[in-house]
């Protein structure tokens, strides 16, 4: 009930004593528009909506004062100039575009956004926005039964986030990840709805801590923050895919990354010595196991200083890195944000000296107690800080490093808050802002700086870092991993759905820590989360000190053998991952997608969470339990196959599948293909030959495909030299036609054709190649 342009926000257990009463915005007084778009005088305060896309609209209001729309640290376009048609009715403001009417009811202010055709996306009724005294600000839309959410970036739990409720609070959480643990190290407040096949998205664009809930009420659900602005964008969709890339063209698409940072990772906390770290890469190349990249930990370093090495632990790091190079494996480091308070340190000296610490209002640095002890944090909220911070990476840059890893960034301290004093201000290039405002962004500004002074500093080569804590926004610098997971079953599980909400929500690139972080893992859990792995965007196995180590010769060689394989597999499978990866970076698609983004009208697929695609055409559905070999598998429309044995499911049911313990069930839908590439050796790591398998359908289908290959490792690409090849697959019964659509680059690979393997023709089925008739197995010259 409204009462005096107040209402009551509460359970529907609590009595209305227990409510939190808040200030409705009241009616519309007046609209106009002007450069920012259209503004709202309304009882209380001001709203401005504005368009960024004919399906994205933005609303903003600020409780106390002008509404501001240059501050954000995540949004990376301008809003956009378009056709609106606008209508005013006694009671209501129509504004149109092309795609999207955004209906405004004036007694009281309320917003309700409809496709053009009429279907409702978000709907506001009894309450809309509102404010308390105390900053904090509410936004309430109504639930509707058949709404499923995803996304809310790094949450455990269920795929599905209907009835959940989740806070925006970067933390480091070392206690295990239980479904219920909320918040953890990332905080992207984005969420995608899906009702009845058709999708959309909110981003809550506010670095406050915020709230999402999806549980407490019947017919409505909110998100709120404890200050700043409401200010959020609602994108029409209306499929999952555009969704995602409407989202990510408000917050930028990751970078191609470089091929070998798609490949094995081995890491631990820590490898303590240059001695240690030579037999480990050593061990990999003599046991013929595929290896990219070795991460250093915290003991790297001199008392846990960045930006140095122990010189008893580390003599000679350069030379290491420039041997480990050499057969093929490259070395990333850890660097964490807290300088070790230390008047002989240089970098803490610099940071005094040219005043890039965050402090308090009354001009004292800020300090906590972190891995080196008393240590000062960088005020990544200013851009000549960040500059500073990006420049000092030299020092690993001029190793041979060409990698890095932020951790502790949330930013992590050890008290009883586990992290920084609210009360400390950050400069904020020229809007000096408290902590509580900023938390949230701390992580996303370290992963700018690192990233783009790497970048500057690699003559042309792709920089990596690797991020524990980020905000929206944080996949145009950053792969995430989950974090301190656990060795145990149940954080295997829980991967999948999270490691696919964070695709959801923009980072395409991100995973767990395979085998599990901390706790002992044991050889059949390794097997079976390095198989998963092998599919997982980011692929690294880590284990913390004291626990057993989890290389993948720790078990003997049985488990060696599989999981050897599997290390390969994810090598064989690099030419499909790498144009899956393209696509990510030009659309914003997730590489590792639930099944729902492929089939949306499928309401099988809404809650599905121990199954996932690759791209849209692989499904993996892995065993995720101890001592099981057989497990109930859906698929999908159309027809399936067995990657592995060549079996055929028909879809839309669910079938029943066998899998010894160095099986990993994989299916790819008839009609396609996949792309190969032979792993050779650690130091060459791809072979010569590239081979797409198409895996023949006896119905009418048309599959439309992408081969992207480029050098790999450097920003040629951008000026054209790559190559992309377009093609469509078009099976009948009585054909598998096979046709180059466009061409597209300069780049010439190693291989000069492609070889096509055509699998499972039936009887009197043709191969045809580019309109000429040929066998099951033939090639596309290049």
């Amino acid at each position: 009930m409204l009462e005096d342009t107040s209402f009551a926000i509460h359970p529907g257990n609590n009595t209305a004593t227990e409510a939190i009463r808040f200030c409705d915005i009241g009616n519309v007084i007046e609209f106009k528009r002007n450069s920012q778009g259209y503004s709202f005088r309304c009882e209380k305060v001001h709203v401005v909506v504005c368009f960024y896309h004919p399906s994205i609209v933005r609303i903003v209001m600020n409780p106390t004062g002008k509404v501001d729309l240059n501050d954000s640290k995540s949004v990376v376009v301008e809003p956009k100039n378009m056709p609106i048609t606008e209508k005013e009715m006694s009671d209501t403001i129509l504004l149109q575009t092309e795609e999207l009417e955004v209906a405004i009811r004036k007694q009281p202010f309320r917003v309700s956004i409809h496709e053009i055709n009429g279907r409702v996306i978000v709907r506001e009724k009894e309450r809309g926005m509102a404010f308390r005294e105390n900053g904090e600000v509410i936004v309430c839309k109504e639930k509707f039964t058949t709404d499923h959410y995803y996304g809310f970036g790094e949450k455990s739990g269920f795929l599905d986030k209907r009835g959940e409720k989740y806070e925006m609070w970067n933390s480091d959480v070392y206690a295990p990840h239980n479904p219920e643990t909320d918040p953890l190290y990332q905080s992207i407040p984005f969420f995608m709805t899906l009702r009845q096949g058709k999708a959309h998205g909110i981003f809550f664009d506010n670095t406050f801590r915020t709230t999402f809930d999806m549980k407490s009420y019947n017919n409505m659900y909110t998100f709120r923050a404890e200050g700043g602005q409401v200010d959020y964008y609602v994108m029409a969709g209306p499929t999952p895919k555009e969704v995602l890339e409407q989202y990510t063209f408000i917050t930028g698409r990751m970078p191609l990354p470089a091929k070998w940072a798609l490949g094995y990772h081995q890491s631990r906390y820590s490898y303590e010595s240059e001695e240690e770290v030579r037999a480990l890469a050593k061990k990999f190349v003599e046991q013929d196991i595929p290896v990219d990249v070795i991460h250093l930990d915290i003991h790297y370093m001199n008392g846990y200083r960045v930006f140095t090495f122990d010189k008893n632990r580390f003599p000679d790091p350069k030379k290491l890195i420039a041997d480990l190079r050499d057969m093929g494996i490259r070395v990333v480091p850890i660097v964490d944000p807290g300088v070790k308070k230390d008047p002989e340190y240089t970098i803490y000296q610099e940071g005094v000296r040219d005043d890039n610490f965050c402090k308090y209002l009354e001009d004292d640095i800020y300090i906590g107690e972190v891995w080196s002890g008393k240590s000062a944090f960088p005020d990544f909220t200013e851009e000549r800080v960040r500059k500073w911070w990006g420049d000092k990476h030299v020092f690993y840059s001029d190793m041979g490093v060409e990698g890095v890893w932020n951790d502790m960034n949330e930013p992590a301290v050890f008290n009883e808050t586990k992290t920084m004093d609210t009360a400390v201000m950050h400069r904020n290039d020229g809007n000096p802002t408290t902590h509580r405002a900023l938390h949230n962004v701390y992580g996303l500004l370290m992963g700018e700086a690192t990233y783009e002074g790497l970048k500057e500093q690699l003559n042309g080569k792709r920089p990596f870092l690797l991020t524990r804590s980020g905000y929206a926004g944080v996949q145009r610098y950053a792969t995430v991993w989950t974090g301190d997971n656990r060795s145990f079953w149940e954080h295997l599980q829980m991967s999948l759905p999270m490691v696919m909400n964070l695709g959801l929500s923009g980072v395409a690139f991100a995973g767990p820590d395979v085998g599990g972080f901390a706790h002992d893992t044991n050889p059949e859990l390794l097997v079976r989360w390095t198989q998963v792995g092998a599919f997982t965007p980011f692929f690294r196995n880590h284990s913390a000190i004291g626990t057993l180590y989890q290389e993948p010769w720790q078990f003997g060689e049985e488990y060696e053998d599989i999981i050897r394989k599997y290390i390969k597999m994810r090598y064989e499978w690099m030419p499909q991952w790498y144009t899956l990866f393209r696509q990510a970076s030009e659309r914003g698609l997730p590489v590792m997608r639930p099944l729902f983004m492929e089939y949306p009208t499928d309401e099988k697929t809404y809650n599905l969470n121990d199954q996932f695609m690759v791209g849209d055409n692989v499904m993996i559905a892995p065993i995720l339990a101890p001592a099981v070999t057989d497990r109930a598998v859906y698929f999908p429309e159309g027809g399936w196959v067995d990657f592995i044995v060549g079996k055929e499911f028909e879809g839309g049911k669910v079938h029943l599948v066998h899998a010894e313990l160095d099986q990993l069930p994989i299916f790819i839908k008839k009609g396609t293909a996949v792309l190969q590439n032979p792993y050779i050796s650690n130091k060459e790591k791809q072979g010569t030959d590239m081979t797409m398998h198409i895996f023949a359908s006896q119905k009418d289908a048309t599959y439309t495909c992408m081969l992207y290959d480029d050098d790999g490792e450097t920003f040629a690409f951008e000026n054209g030299t790559y190559l992309k090849l377009d093609l469509e697959i078009i099976s009948t019964k009585d054909q598998v036609a096979v046709e180059v659509k466009r061409k597209e680059g300069t780049y010439q690979p190693s291989y000069q054709d492609i070889k096509v393997n055509v699998i499972g023709l039936s009887e009197g089925q043709h191969v045809i190649i580019n309109g000429a008739k040929s066998g099951k197995q033939t090639t596309i010259n290049l």
